[in-house]
């Protein structure tokens, strides 16, 4: 029997690309389905998130961050631009947020149809797999067909539908905080939450408990 999943995941989130492709890959060797529920980061949520936080936070994400991706081989850069629009200097988020809204609906209208855990896992490596300009040009085409969709149909649906996606990813942010978190990655399997990209084995383990075979 196919067991299911939900990842909650945010396009802002290093830890969530860097969870994203091992779970994208569990799901195409086992006998899984893994459904993307994609959030507003912390910037949108929460916009003096940054500025609250201690010194010390930013410094040691960014080490943290890129000795997982070097412990795991995971292609790994600094976002060119980032998706959040943000002054380095103040840490204040800028009230426009042209990037993270145009490819958070991208994803959820990808989830729609079943595909969002391969759009988010191909977009993530351009975000943070050091694209330069991956807003741009026909980077994000490309990555939404190898995630086999058609940007043209996902991009009318975000310009046409913004509003009904918008509910959909606030509702995906509360049904994460319903399971009993609030970050992201946190995968939520039966009713329990994995939160972090340190926990995909223990996932992998309670989902093998539980029957999963491979495909």
């Amino acid at each position: 029997m196919t067991l299911t999943a939900d990842l909650y995941f945010s396009f802002r989130s290093p830890y969530s690309y860097l969870a994203v492709g091992r779970y994208r890959a569990m799901a195409e060797e086992y006998d899984l389905d893994i459904a993307l529920r994609p959030v507003w980061p912390l910037a949108i949520r929460q916009p003096d998130f940054f500025e609250r936080n201690h010194p010390n936070w930013l410094g040691y994400t960014m080490r943290d961050m890129m000795r997982v991706a070097q412990f795991n081989s995971i292609p790994f850069g600094p976002p060119r631009p980032d998706p959040i629009v943000q002054d380095v200097a103040t840490r204040k988020i800028a009230k426009d947020q042209p990037h993270i809204r145009r490819v958070t609906r991208l994803g959820q209208a990808a989830a729609r149809r079943g595909r969002g855990l391969a759009f988010a896992h191909e977009a993530g490596m351009l975000i943070w797999g050091g694209q330069e300009g991956w807003n741009e040009g026909n980077h994000l085409a490309k990555a939404t067909g190898r995630a086999a969709l058609d940007f043209a149909t996902l991009e009318k649906e975000v310009e046409a539908d913004k509003e009904a996606l918008d509910a959909e990813i606030a509702a995906n942010q509360q049904a994460l905080e319903a399971a009993g978190h609030w970050g992201v990655p946190t995968l939520v399997f039966e009713g329990e939450p994995f939160f972090g990209q340190d926990r995909i084995e223990m996932v992998k383990w309670r989902m093998e408990q539980r029957g999963m075979q491979k495909r």
